[in-house]
């Protein structure tokens, strides 16, 4: 990202300084895009960036130097991480990003730098909503827009502790969600989509932009809606809503990496040359990444 105009284009720039006391140097070698790097571009989201600066929150690769403290983590490991706000002013869009070695989770053997890049963000996001929702074996969840790389996380994890899964996608989706544990799918392009599923639900999760109002009345009495979209609505009925934005979290992406590396998430990262950032950071922002997870490589 250049300067005032906030301009995303290729860019030369300088060296990220030494590590300090609690941070890492790391090469990247693969860093995750999404929408929310719109919000970064001047538009909402201050990660402490510093223009001309590079753009990412999340990325994988290997530490090439420590800071004073850092006890976790040598030269030479591989790392994943999610980072916000970012000490360095610059992101993982460069050959070099600092960050906070408390952020950084190793890297298993098993999970690639592209698959590794692919998680943090949407991983995370997954693993906070669904464990602030609290539900339990047998209960009912509704995603909205189970598809995205965000929403089919949040399928398997929740189907992973039995969690009866409900969840709008497009009819090209619909298939390899039901393989991730998905138990009920509604075509969101449906107008009336909402009065094609049983309500009830124990809590829902709003991924899709503008579906909270049409899920909360397919909310039980005193059940809970989490909105990642900005937009929870009014509590009514003893139903608690709110809006969660997704924080760094190396202990919960330890277990993420983890689950990953031994085939028990599926991921669906799509690799792309860091020098078709700019038109890869446009595919994510105008949502046509058509439930990939664009990861933009330095091959």
């Amino acid at each position: 990202m250049s300067g005032a105009e906030k301009e995303v284009a290729l860019l030369e720039l300088p060296e990220p300084s030494s590590p300090g006391p609690g941070q890492i140097l790391v090469a990247v070698e693969a860093a995750g895009v999404g929408p929310w790097d719109g919000l970064l571009n001047g538009a909402g989201w201050d990660v402490g960036l510093r223009p001309p600066a590079a753009l990412g929150v999340e990325g994988a690769g290997k530490v090439l130097a420590v800071g004073p403290g850092v006890t976790e983590f040598a030269v030479g490991d591989r790392v994943l991480a999610h980072e916000a706000p970012l000490p360095g002013g610059s992101g993982f869009w460069a050959e070099r990003v600092l960050i906070n070695a408390e952020h950084a989770a190793a890297c298993p053997p098993g999970l690639d730098a592209v698959h590794a890049a692919s998680l943090p963000v949407n991983g995370l996001t997954a693993w906070q909503t669904l464990e602030k929702l609290d539900l339990s074996r047998g209960q009912r969840l509704l995603i909205t827009n189970g598809g995205g790389a965000t929403g089919a996380l949040a399928v398997q994890l929740a189907a992973a502790k039995d969690i009866e899964v409900t969840t709008t996608a497009s009819a090209a989706a619909m298939e390899r969600l039901l393989a991730l544990g998905a138990m009920e799918l509604v075509d969101y392009h449906d107008p009336n989509w909402s009065a094609k599923v049983r309500g009830g639900f124990d809590a829902a999760l709003i991924i899709a932009t503008g579906t909270a109002d049409a899920a909360l009345p397919l909310v039980r009495d005193g059940g809970r809606l989490c909105s990642l979209t900005s937009d929870a609505p009014a509590e009514e009925r003893g139903i608690t809503s709110w809006d969660l934005y997704v924080e760094p979290n190396a202990a919960q992406l330890v277990q993420l990496a983890e689950q990953a590396a031994a085939g028990a998430l599926k991921l669906a990262p799509e690799p792309v040359p860091l020098s078709e950032g700019p038109a890869a950071f446009a595919r994510a922002v105008a949502g046509r990444a058509g439930g990939k997870k664009i990861v933009l490589t330095q091959a």
